[in-house]
Parts: structure tokens; sequence; C-alpha cells
């Protein structure tokens, strides 16, 4: 893998950390460039420096791990390792290619990527797209990196990373919403509060693994569950309805990759 450079060990990045330490990264060969106070507990030995300017060796990858409103301050010191040819790996949301083109030369090699929060558990899925500079071994020693979290796909056409912001980076929340509602209507039917709760929860995550562990698509899944003329099919003629469940994510999901194509300028 070569020498890394992580900057920023925020929860994204440091559970990216912790699944590049789990699959055999050496402590040895990764730098973190963090503000020491704010520095997430590491694994012993692993160098730590403040800023990467207090970092004087090149190294291979540099994985930027820092929120998009602060990449500005980050970047000058860093267009140094991009002209020694060092690879950049962003996870920011709403910087693009030409932005880090912009900051870091046009021929650097920088890989976009968009992950999303189950990485926090190793069951993330990041969507990423490299720069015309990046080598075929380059994009390989990058989605290593990001599969120690979970999935990675790759596109070809970054306006993608729009709907795939939309769809899987901001998509954790629609699943803790979809608990928040089941839990207040089994509350309103009668149940109380915690319980309601706790069958929320325990029922979107053991299906979430049922669909992990299927090879079954989903539809067939939801078939299954579904007999003809019971309380599921009841609800699902509710939420299947022209007016019901699917017009509203299509407005949900439009509206996110919207926004992350303002974000983007």
């Amino acid at each position: 893998m070569g020498k890394l450079l992580l900057v920023g060990c925020g929860k994204m990045g440091g559970a990216l950390l912790e699944g590049w330490l789990a699959r055999g990264l050496s402590v040895s060969d990764a730098i973190v460039a963090e503000p020491v106070d704010a520095l997430r507990p590491i694994k012993p030995g692993l160098r730590a420096v403040a800023s990467s300017q207090d970092v004087r060796e090149t190294p291979e990858i540099v994985v930027l791990a820092v929120k998009p409103q602060t990449m500005d301050g980050v970047l000058p010191d860093l267009r140094r390792f991009a002209d020694e040819g060092a690879v950049f790996l962003s996870i920011a949301a709403g910087k693009t290619l030409k932005y880090f083109a912009s900051h870091l030369g046009a021929t650097a090699k920088v890989v976009r990527s968009m992950p999303n929060t189950p990485a926090a558990v190793r069951r993330g899925i990041t969507v990423a797209c490299a720069a015309p500079d990046v080598s075929t071994a380059e994009k390989k020693r990058c989605q290593d990196l990001l599969e120690a979290v979970g999935q990675a796909l790759w596109v070809e056409d970054e306006a993608l990373l729009d709907p795939v912001t939309a769809l899987s980076g901001s998509g954790p929340a629609y699943v803790f919403l979809l608990v928040e509602a089941m839990a207040a209507a089994g509350a309103k039917l009668g149940l109380t509060p915690d319980m309601a709760m706790q069958l929320a929860r325990a029922t979107v995550t053991g299906s979430g693994e049922l669909l992990h562990q299927s090879n079954e698509p989903a539809s067939q899944l939801r078939v299954n569950v579904t007999s003809p003329g019971g309380t599921t099919a009841e609800a699902l003629k509710v939420l299947m309805a022209p007016d019901g469940l699917q017009p509203v994510f299509d407005k949900a999901l439009a509206a996110a990759s919207r926004r992350s194509k303002e974000l983007a300028g």
C-alpha cells in the first residue's frame, strides 16, 4: 500500500482508519493529521500530527476526510504531495474533481467518493469516481481502502454522484426516520413508546440483515411477508397507493440530488 496520510480523523475518517488497521495496515505505514486535542483514540504506535505541515516524507496516498467547509484551508500544503505523484482519495461531499484540480493542479491524481455512515460498523457502501490521470492500479488501491468499511462501486460520470448522495449518502437518515415513524404509529395504536421503538428498531435491523443474507430481490422478500387478504396486504394498499410511499421518495431524493448539485457549485 505504501505510506498513507489520513487528513482528518472524525467519525468517518476514524471508521476508515479502524477498518484499515483491522485489515492489516501497519501503523508504521500510516500518518494521521488531526489537531491532537480532537484526535480520537487510535492504535498505539500510530503517528499523529496536528497538521500536514508536520509531514516531511511524501505519502503515496492521501485520504481527505475533513469537513467540506474546511477543505480550502487544508489543500494548499498538500499540493506539494500532488506535485510528487501522490494519489488523493476524498470523502468530502460536494467537492468535485474540478475543485480539486483547481487547488492541487490540473494533473493531480484524485478519486472522489461518497461513503455513508454504516461504514462505522463496516457495512457501508461507497461510490467513487476517478480523475483521468488515475491509473487502474491506483483505483484498485483506493478500492481496497474503501472496501475496508463495506462495498465500493465506481461511476465514470461524476454527475451521478449527486443521485448517489441522495440515495445512499443521505439514505441512512431515511431509514432512521422510518424507524421513528413506525414507532410513533405503533404508540398511537396503544403500545408504550418504549415498546413501539423496540419493535420498530428490531424489525428494521432484522429485515436489513435478512435482505443482506438473502439472494432474493427486495420485491420478492416483500411478497414473502404478504399473505393475500392479510394484515400486511392491507397496509401495503396504503403504502403502495399512487399517493403512497413512492412519490414521497421520488420527491425526497430529487430534492437531495438537487441540493448536492447546488453545494458542488
